[in-house]
């Protein structure tokens, strides 16, 4: 069975501590977890990637919706390319509009970070028609891999849809499962193979509590339960 990777979204050093000492294989760096993440400071980054020798993304994001505009574009550009600058792994970045890619505005960003790959996060969630944007999105060299909850409804159903997804990317990106993955849905993860990647924020810490710092004990019992 092929190993399950483990993502923590983490705020803070301790959290990384935490969640390297937990188990996790890679981190994603945010403020603002209640808001889904937002940019972090770069120090943090800088501090974060000091201490951990885990793989970093970090989120490019200024509001707690999924579009963006021309006052938030320089700010974004600016986060990219410091981020790039610090030799981070990756970056998360995803723009959508009208249940659409906002294409322009995405590569936008990520022209400002040359060679630099970038997760399309959960705004991938609010589109229409999820597998063509899949062919879109892989047509990037710069996209892998995408973040999605797979829904919101039975965990087998969520399931079957990650799967489709994984298959329409094909080997071409890495579909993570991200959003409301409880244990539940990590078990079943697991026992079907859907997907290869998973993503916890609030699952990593004690009683979902988003204000709470990363649990490494709740780290290693997810760890456990993929595997």
């Amino acid at each position: 069975m092929r190993r399950i990777l483990l993502e923590v979204i983490v705020q803070s050093v301790e959290d990384a501590r935490a969640a390297l000492a937990g188990g996790a294989d890679r981190l994603e760096v945010v403020r603002s977890i209640r808001d889904g993440g937002l940019t972090p400071a770069p120090a943090l980054v800088r501090a974060i990637a000091r201490e951990s020798s885990l793989p970093l993304r970090v989120m490019v994001r200024e509001n707690d919706g999924y579009d963006t505009d021309a006052r938030e574009l320089p700010r974004l550009r600016r986060a990219a390319a410091e981020f790039a600058a610090i030799g981070d792994d990756e970056l998360v970045v995803g723009f959508a509009r009208s249940e659409t890619v906002a294409l322009d505005e995405y590569l936008n960003v990520l022209d400002s970070a040359p060679g630099v790959n970038a997760t399309f996060h959960r705004a991938f969630d609010t589109l229409r028609d999820p597998l063509a944007a899949i062919a879109e999105l892989v047509r990037i060299a710069a996209v892998d891999p995408i973040l999605t909850s797979g829904g919101d409804d039975a965990p087998s159903a969520r399931c079957d849809r990650l799967g489709s997804y994984a298959a329409r990317a094909a080997s071409r990106v890495q579909v993570v499962a991200g959003g409301g993955v409880d244990e539940e849905m990590l078990a079943l993860i697991r026992r079907t193979g859907c997907v290869h990647e998973v993503h916890v924020g609030r699952g990593a810490r004690e009683q979902n509590d988003p204000d709470a710092p990363v649990s490494a004990s709740r780290v290693r019992r997810l760890r456990a339960l993929i595997g």
